[in-house]
């Protein structure tokens, strides 16, 4: 069982092929067909329960997540490094399967306990029919995934959106974004991509992709993006592409200390799904020193900047400065409550923040766009797991329909 975070605990026995869910210490039992039931059933009631995954360029992350918020269960893999859909989609219904497993449940399931299945994936898709070709998953290229999800696990309901989508029904579900009603999550990471709640809603747009702020322009004179566009964010601001500048500059991931890496995630202030500073920032060699290639990353970078690295700084500023461009023009455009901040790279160290906060400062004129909090992700090992969740399980404000 997974810790949750709420103090919940639950046991799993069985009899007979059969699974019963009630609170107290957990025992978890082998068995070859399981049925889950309860007093109260897994699809209703406080123990409504739906499964989540979040797909991003680097990770796969599924979860159990009941109606109060509380994760049962939780499993984490690598994106499998493949030219093959069939290598990937297998290794995202292993990792959703291992879930099921963490939160006690194994053997083969009965999915009618279960209120449904909620997907954030990385863009662009196909919504709200869910066929993905995410630009950092190039083994799906119009890959029918909400189908497939749907015949992989009976006939569930599945919904997909995405990933920065989910991220924002997370926190305004069971994050900081509670109180408000205006909100756009923000995620920098591989890629950067955002999502809105507007007037207590998610707001999708005419094609799903509203609050798409990785590809808004902070830079006209600035580098190509991979999405076809010029000086977008995500072509300065995420993690691959600001070490892809660090580089160019000159800098050598050889020169990172160990233990500037601890320091440089702790002291962030930010927030992300991966590990601390580098998260899904997809690693790039760097130039060969004394012994193995050492590995240019979000994490290696970090550490430099802490060390004292003056390329390093320069460049964790220069995508900090981009996302508070951002932030500032998406503030004056949408007369927002709160905006969130996660994703891996935003936990490369205060450098990374301060220049983010300064942008921020120097581009809201307006009281109204000032008055905006720029925060870091509430819960960032399990936001977006939430909020697919919540696609399932809060219909109200973040289902839709199609």
């Amino acid at each position: 069982m997974a810790a949750d975070g709420s103090g919940a605990t639950h046991t799993v026995t069985s009899s007979t092929g059969r699974v019963t869910v009630t609170s107290g210490p957990v025992t978890t039992t082998t068995v070859t067909t399981v049925t889950m039931t309860a007093s109260e059933p897994l699809g209703a009631g406080r123990h409504r329960a739906a499964l989540a995954l979040d797909i991003g360029g680097t990770k796969l992350a599924a979860g159990i997540v009941d109606a109060s918020g509380a994760v049962l269960g939780r499993a984490r893999r690598p994106m499998p490094k493949t030219l093959d859909p069939e290598v990937t989609f297998g290794a995202a219904v292993e990792c959703l399967h291992a879930a099921l497993g963490d939160a006690g449940l194994g053997g083969r399931y009965d999915y009618a306990g279960l209120a449904g299945l909620g997907v954030g994936c990385g863009g662009p898709m196909v919504w709200p029919s869910g066929e993905v070709s995410p630009l950092n998953i190039p083994s799906w290229r119009g890959f029918p995934l909400r189908a497939r999800l749907r015949d992989a696990f009976g006939g569930l309901v599945v919904l997909v959106h995405n990933d920065a989508v989910a991220l924002a029904a997370g926190e305004h579900w069971m994050g900081s974004g509670r109180a408000v009603r205006n909100l756009l999550a923000v995620t920098v990471s591989t890629g950067v991509g955002g999502g809105l709640v507007l007037d207590g809603r998610l707001f999708h747009g005419r094609t799903g992709n509203a609050g798409h702020i990785g590809h808004l322009v902070v830079d006209p004179n600035g580098p190509d993006c991979v999405c076809g566009g010029v000086g977008c964010l995500e072509a300065i601001a995420s993690g691959p592409r600001t070490v892809a500048w660090a580089l160019d500059e000159g800098w050598q991931a050889e020169s990172a200390s160990d233990g500037a890496t601890a320091e440089a995630g702790a002291g962030s202030g930010g927030a992300g799904s991966g590990d601390p500073a580098s998260g899904d920032a997809a690693p790039v060699r760097g130039p060969v020193g004394d012994g193995a290639e050492p590995v240019a990353d979000g994490r290696a970078l970090a550490a430099s900047a802490a060390a004292g690295d003056k390329i390093a700084h320069a460049a964790l500023a220069r995508s900090g400065n981009a996302v508070g461009i951002a932030i500032a023009s998406s503030a004056a455009t949408l007369d927002l409550d709160l905006v969130t901040v996660a994703g891996g790279f935003s936990q490369s160290g205060p450098i990374f923040w301060d220049a983010l906060r300064a942008a921020f400062d120097r581009h809201t004129g307006m009281d109204f766009a000032r008055a905006v909090r720029v925060e870091p992700s509430s819960a960032p090992s399990d936001v977006a797991l939430r909020g697919a969740a919540a696609f399932i399980l809060a219909p109200d404000r973040y289902a839709w329909v199609g």
